[in-house]
């Protein structure tokens, strides 16, 4: 299994898949999230301000201009946690940059039997899970075709039966 480590994985996406990355987003709240200033005076009230220069974001829109496709499926709980209602405030970033974010209900994902962990989905070849637990919150890639086959099957899933980010939006109630 190959690893890579937290300061490592925007590299990865530069150069590690030619055509789509999928990921499939289970957490109820991010810690990288929650660090940050803009996560707490998003919970005063303050809507975050648009980011279109961070290198996530110039990287998303370097790789979709080339032509490759970068989607998420989020899971949201009901009520939608504070980090999740922050996630939904700062998707017009992502958005902004080329990828495409859909929303699917937490029950929703359960009854689907989805996985229950954070994972992309690289090429349909590569399964990166995160492992939120190690000290570098590293991406552990695979290519065992029993993994990569269930994680196609919970990306043709979740897909399927996922909201647009604008419907979704007008259903989560935020603070902003």
């Amino acid at each position: 299994m190959e690893y890579v480590p937290a300061r490592g994985i925007l590299d990865f996406f530069r150069t590690g898949f030619e055509h789509t990355a999928w990921r499939l987003e289970t957490r109820e709240a991010y810690a990288a999230d929650q660090e940050t200033e803009e996560y707490q005076r998003f919970l005063e009230g303050i809507a975050p301000p648009p980011d279109d220069g961070g290198p996530w974001f110039v990287n998303a829109r370097e790789q979709t201009a080339a032509g490759k496709r970068i989607e998420r499926v989020r899971l949201v709980d009901e009520p939608a946690t504070d980090n999740q209602r922050y996630l939904l405030a700062t998707t017009p970033d992502n958005l902004a940059a080329g990828e495409d974010i859909r929303y699917l209900r937490r029950a929703r994902a359960l009854e689907l039997a989805l996985p229950a962990y954070d994972f992309w989905l690289f090429d349909s070849r590569v399964l990166a899970r995160f492992n939120w637990e190690d000290p570098e919150r590293r991406m552990e890639l695979t290519t065992d075709p029993e993994q990569v086959v269930k994680a196609c099957q919970a990306r043709d899933a979740a897909w399927h039966y996922a909201t647009r980010y604008d419907e979704f939006k007008a259903q989560v109630p935020s603070p902003v």
